[in-house]
């Protein structure tokens, strides 16, 4: 691993971030958040939206973490779901699907803002359920037996933090294999070239991107391995008590392990000496499967989100498909270059 690569000498980190999403890249700025995609016909659909100051939590450490963590969970979803939304909108009619009877019956009782809302929410606690369920209680769950043959409780909390992380790569592994995630993959590549090549200094460009890795030490899948690793840590503390009692204290500490892991990112993101290089080493090597080398039409969207957060405070939102006609970038209107911060 080329670490001159990923922590490049002399850049200026930002605090800009994103995720990829079906067919494109959502990117958060300083004060508004945009989403870009390439449609199925091939135009581009760009949507951007203020966003509010950020609360005084910000600047509380460890809380600061687990705030984040939800508020990054509830966006994340509910783009991901937004991006489904508006690819679905843009198919071709004889493609499209109908609605299922519950999303009728929540559009007929609440209205189809209110009904986007509860889908959302429902999401979202069925993400957090399965997660918690299948990556904190069954790993637990599944080495119990081994407390019968061995008697060391650090030997124990080490196999049952190896096991999770080992389910938790196999199950990245599986859904790769999937078209639309290999898709996201690579848009997850082309947001971290966008980003690289930004804080590098570059104009926005696909030809500047292609010289930069995939990979970006302050990625969100380098959080996740944070998270198993610092829990690993954490739980080996706890000893080896009844599973009822591991599988109360592995939940309790989940805010307690978000916090750390995101202190641990952002001392990985804004520093560069050896500690940090090798701590980063687990995040790094687990983004290898959740990136993929970007074509440049996917850079370009990831481009189109990031220069749409870089505009003036006053400058007004965008939604809808741009053309290209009406840009230099692919979707990227002519007003949106005066506020580009180089």
């Amino acid at each position: 691993m080329d670490f001159k690569k990923i922590f490049i000498p002399g850049v200026k980190p930002t605090s800009i971030g994103g995720q990829a999403v079906m067919d494109g890249v959502m990117m958060r700025g300083p004060d508004r958040m945009a989403l870009a995609m390439r449609l199925p016909g091939g135009d581009v659909y760009l949507r951007t939206e203020k966003q509010k100051p950020p609360g005084r939590w910000r600047k509380i450490p460890l809380v600061r973490g687990v705030v984040s963590f939800v508020q990054s969970l509830a966006t994340g979803m509910g783009t991901l779901m937004d991006s489904a939304d508006i690819l679905e909108r843009y198919l071709p009619e004889e493609e499209t699907e109908e609605p299922t009877r519950f999303e009728n019956w929540l559009n007929d009782r609440f209205g189809p803002r209110a009904a986007w809302n509860v889908m959302l929410t429902i999401s979202v606690i069925l993400a957090i359920a399965i997660t918690v369920l299948g990556f904190v209680i069954f790993p637990t769950w599944a080495v119990n037996w081994l407390g019968a043959f061995i008697h060391s409780d650090i030997a124990l909390n080490l196999i049952e933090g190896i096991f999770r992380i080992l389910l938790f790569l196999l199950y990245i592994v599986a859904i790769r294999r999937m078209d639309d995630v290999d898709t996201m993959f690579r848009y997850h590549g082309a947001e971290h070239k966008s980003i690289h090549t930004f804080e590098s200094g570059l104009e926005l460009v696909p030809e500047n991107a292609r010289q930069f890795p995939t990979l970006h030490p302050r990625c969100g899948t380098s959080f996740l391995m944070f998270v198993m690793i610092v829990s690993l840590l954490l739980f080996s503390f706890l000893g080896w008590p009844s599973l009822g009692m591991r599988i109360a204290s592995r939940i309790l500490l989940i805010p307690v392990i978000a916090g750390i892991s995101y202190e641990l990112l952002r001392w990985a993101g804004r520093s560069d000496n050896v500690i940090v290089r090798w701590l980063s080493v687990p995040g790094l090597l687990f983004q290898k499967i959740t990136t993929a080398e970007p074509e440049d039409s996917q850079v370009e969207i990831a481009m189109t989100a990031l220069k749409a957060v870089l505009v003036d405070p006053d400058a007004p939102d965008v939604d809808g498909v741009v053309g290209e006609e009406d840009s230099d970038v692919d979707g990227v209107p002519p007003e949106y270059e005066e506020g580009q911060d180089e």
